[in-house]
């Protein structure tokens, strides 16, 4: 007989910490992205477990109300820290006092017990959590989406590397969680192998997609919507433009394919959808400009963030019409902690070209779903978009299979059990016997 934990204390309620971008943003440009995506999905599918869930964000208007319903048990609320407009993430580790004292303030107004569990997002609310956690006697649960070691092992050109404080602050939220979630199998080394992360502490929870609402559709229908033409070769972008993500490297791979092609000038349309982000911000108009340069900016749709606010949830119709016109979605990161365009899109049956780094290799099935490119070489991104859009019906078939194994049903539900373990190492539950 061996003995196994016991990991029946359900939480009731969790405080959701989003201090940096708040899930009711758009994804696509600033500092929303796929972590927003997350959050919301997440919160919307462990309410329904029955788990009540609080976020708490950053008040970046004062036109904001304090509490905002976003879904049946999900509501989020906002906290006042510096000025509303004009702050950006990087400004934030000032105002790290300041959130914590909103967050503590909206659980004093509550009985003790409130909360039964924290979990932060990104490592600025990670601070935040260390201390609620130590202040409220509940768990921290921790999912850093980046890490500033891995990323400034990758960096792209024009971007800084990330502030030893972010590093030092990194390593004190991996010492003080209770839990940490991995996105992948190489993020959980990288917690280990860069961070000294203890291994019984981390836990592998893959992010998913929403396979109801990102489906195959009619290509051609999609492509009547957009305006984009029936025949027309289209490759896709999605995502924030920065350095990091990389939008240039399809720009010089389009080009090239024209270069080596000329007829197909007439056929060929690459659609960027995403607004500038992080050092982006500095030259807003470099995507322009470089497509210019190239002669290929009669070739080049630049589209808003797609995705409006309505009621609350995203409205992403126009989003899935971008994936289910295109031929291939690329996402030429220099890194990535997972990639969820990357799997919204195979969820719409279009293949994805992905640079061959972290997350993609999880979220891309190399040569079944997609193919992943080593480096960011034109020469080979060309080739690799140019044998996708010819290979198109059997990767698209890829796409779906892999993609049908991610849900976000099936990250909730790792996330309850990550929650209930926590719980039960802290209420420190006697060991149960089984046979």
């Amino acid at each position: 007989m061996t003995p196994a934990r016991l990991t029946s204390v359900h939480p009731r309620r969790v405080a959701v910490l989003s201090v940096h971008t708040s899930p009711l943003e758009q994804p696509g440009s600033g500092d929303a992205g796929g972590m927003n995506v997350y959050v919301v999905e997440t919160s919307k599918r462990l309410a329904a477990l029955g788990v009540e869930v609080e976020v708490f964000t950053r008040a970046t208007s004062s036109d904001l109300p304090p509490v905002v319903d976003l879904a049946p048990g999900v509501t989020v609320r906002h906290i006042t820290a510096g000025p509303f407009e004009g702050l950006s993430k990087e400004d934030l580790p000032a105002q790290l006092c300041a959130l914590t004292s909103g967050v503590l303030r909206a659980e004093a107004a509550h009985e003790p017990g409130w909360y039964d569990v924290v979990h932060s997002h990104y490592w600025l609310s990670g601070q935040v959590g260390w201390l609620a956690s130590e202040r409220w006697g509940i768990p921290l649960v921790h999912t850093a989406h980046t890490l500033a070691k891995v990323k400034n092992l990758a960096l792209a050109d024009g971007d800084a590397p990330e502030p030893l404080r972010r590093v030092v602050g990194e390593q004190q939220v991996v010492e003080a969680a209770d839990r940490l979630v991995a996105n992948t199998a190489d993020e959980a080394r990288e917690l280990v192998d860069l961070y000294g992360a203890d291994v019984e502490r981390v836990v592998t929870v893959a992010p998913g997609v929403d396979l109801e609402h990102f489906r195959p559709g009619e290509a051609t229908a999609a492509r009547t919507r957009l305006g984009v033409p029936p025949e027309a070769v289209l490759l896709l972008f999605v995502g924030r433009i920065q350095p990091l993500k990389a939008p240039d490297v399809l720009l010089h791979a389009a080009a090239r394919m024209v270069q080596q092609d000329p007829s197909l000038r007439d056929r060929l349309v690459v659609a960027v959808v995403g607004g500038p982000s992080g050092s982006g911000l500095d030259r807003p108009t470099a995507l322009q400009d470089l497509a210019h340069a190239l002669g290929i900016a009669d070739l080049v749709r630049f589209e808003t963030p797609q995705g409006a606010l309505q009621g609350g949830p995203f409205h992403r119709d126009r989003l899935r019409d971008w994936y289910v016109a295109a031929d291939v979605v690329a996402v030429p990161s220099h890194n990535e902690s997972f990639g969820l365009v990357a799997l919204e899109a195979q969820a719409c049956g279009t293949p994805v070209v992905a640079t061959d780094v972290g997350g993609l290799r999880t979220t891309v099935a190399d040569g079944a779903s997609g193919l992943l490119v080593p480096g960011h070489g034109t020469d080979g991104w060309a080739a690799a978009l140019r044998r996708a859009v010819e290979d198109r019906p059997r990767l698209s078939r890829g796409a779906l299979a892999h993609a049908a194994d991610f849900s976000w049903g099936r990250t909730a539900d790792g996330l309850l059990t990550t929650y209930r373990d926590a719980l039960a190492d802290r209420v420190n539950l006697p060991m149960a016997v089984s046979s």
